[in-house]
């Protein structure tokens, strides 16, 4: 069904050969799947291929050359403002959170935390672009261009001049409440675009550190709608 639909810019492919498979991620804002029962009207066909839309919420697992049995783990759901992911229009404000951290897979997940690797998360970028039905312009309704300690949840991350720490039990970026703004009424997708230059240790205690750029694209459906995204919050926090 992407044939139909007219482009504005070209996305590009997976970086670094990185993989993605299930994940199961839970946080305070996580949501109910993109369809609740209930719900008047029934969710209208997809326009794009959406795991975000159709699961509620999006997970990957990111492999990285040269750091064997190192797993970057992408976590992105919508809010409790704007959780039916089947009423995502392009008008009005819709919210998500995501999550970014890593594992060392070398190790049980119990091991002591000294005998992991560790991970530092230097920036974070993501961009956007939208997927029109009528050969719209491209707009961007999202982007972000951080460093990463900056803008986390945590008041206080571990850091390093390597960036914060996000290697599990100790470390992870979260950044709640991210806002996708109001779209052309044409829009039927928007996919985002996240990259991330992360800093890996060789191997426990080496205090040595491979430099890499991981990247993921994440589609979104939009559905067309003369009423725009209603959402039952405006959160204090949103971006």
């Amino acid at each position: 069904m992407r044939a139909r639909l007219a482009r504005g810019v070209a996305v590009a492919s997976l970086a670094l050969a990185l993989t993605a498979c299930d994940l199961v991620g839970s946080d305070e804002d996580a949501a109910p799947s993109g369809t609740p029962a209930g719900t008047a009207s029934a969710a209208p066909d997809l326009t794009i291929d959406s795991e975000f839309t159709s699961s509620g919420t999006f997970q990957s697992h990111s492999s990285v050359r040269g750091a064997r049995g190192i797993d970057l783990v992408l976590t992105l759901y919508p809010t409790k403002a704007t959780p039916r992911t089947n009423e995502w229009y392009p008008g009005g404000s819709k919210f998500f959170t995501f999550t970014f951290q890593g594992y060392d897979l070398a190790q049980p997940l119990q091991a002591p935390f000294d005998t992991k690797r560790l991970m530092y998360l230097d920036t974070i970028e993501v961009t956007s672009a939208t997927i029109t039905a009528d050969g719209g312009g491209t707009e961007r309704p999202y982007s972000l261009d951080a460093e990463a300690a900056e803008v986390t949840f945590d008041p206080e991350p571990a850091r390093s001049r390597y960036g914060m720490l996000i290697t599990s039990p100790k470390g992870a970026l979260e950044l709640r409440n991210q806002e996708i703004g109001s779209m052309s009424a044409d829009t039927r997708g928007v996919e985002l675009t996240f990259r991330a230059v992360v800093h890996i240790e060789t191997r426990p205690g080496s205090g040595k550190y491979l430099e890499r750029t991981v990247e993921q694209v994440v589609p979104i459906a939009i559905f067309a709608s003369d009423d725009p995204t209603v959402a039952t919050e405006i959160p204090e926090n949103a971006s």
